[in-house]
């Protein structure tokens, strides 16, 4: 792979290609209401999928905090309740901007935790009509979770990134940055206040998918 030239920011203008598949295309200053990131483009020639890392201040090689978010439309875009998505990227936004430094990678291809957006909307459908949404998604014959996060880690050693303050729930995200290469020095709770819209849906990721969702205990059972 091609190793970056430094260990910051500054050198994000350069083009530079993977050999495991991710290329980076573009840099393009990116201001938002949280503050101004960069927005590194890549594209993942294993899969199709054009990939975006949104990187504020001054990066490190070490300890950096980040967030892999998997793009969820209905969520990160239509302000959906059935999840805490969009929240959880606001959240992570708002807190690489706090940190001074940070990174969120935005994973596309990750729809419905890589079922593509039809086959969640089908999942969200028989939701409705009871299933929890491990349940669902065997229902239509689809993985419950079927995201890869190679690419993920790609882009994290392309921008010069050893170790990381992952901002997650999930260990098993977690696991697969470590398969994959890159260290967890620390994992980061990304916890969002339920609403009586998604707290089924949250309790069955903590009780059958092992997200770490502590908060939930002050939630009263059925509310």
């Amino acid at each position: 792979m091609t190793e970056n030239t430094g260990d910051n920011i500054g050198v994000l203008g350069k083009k530079s290609s993977l050999r495991s598949g991710a290329e980076r295309v573009v840099n393009a200053p990116l201001p938002t209401v949280y503050g101004k990131f960069q927005a590194i483009g890549y594209l993942d020639h294993d899969r199709g999928d054009e990939q975006v890392a949104l990187v504020y201040g001054e990066i490190g090689a070490e300890n950096v905090l980040t967030r892999l978010h998997s793009e969820c439309l209905t969520g990160d875009a239509f302000g959906s309740r059935h999840c805490e998505c969009g929240d959880q990227l606001e959240a992570a936004m708002r807190a690489v901007v706090d940190e001074g430094s940070g990174i969120v990678v935005y994973l596309r291809g990750h729809e419905g935790r890589g079922i593509g957006l039809l086959a969640k909307l089908r999942a969200m459908a028989l939701q409705a009509e009871g299933l929890d949404t491990v349940e669902a998604n065997l229902a239509l014959g689809l993985p419950v979770d079927a995201r890869d996060y190679g690419v993920a880690a790609e882009i994290l050693r392309d921008l010069g990134v050893r170790s990381v303050r992952l901002m997650s729930n999930n260990p098993r995200k977690r696991e697969a940055l470590v398969r994959h290469g890159v260290q967890v020095a620390e994992q980061v709770p990304l916890l969002i206040e339920p609403c009586e819209s998604n707290i089924t849906y949250l309790r069955t990721k903590r009780e059958r998918m092992d997200h770490h969702l502590p908060h939930l205990d002050a939630v009263a059972h059925g509310s």
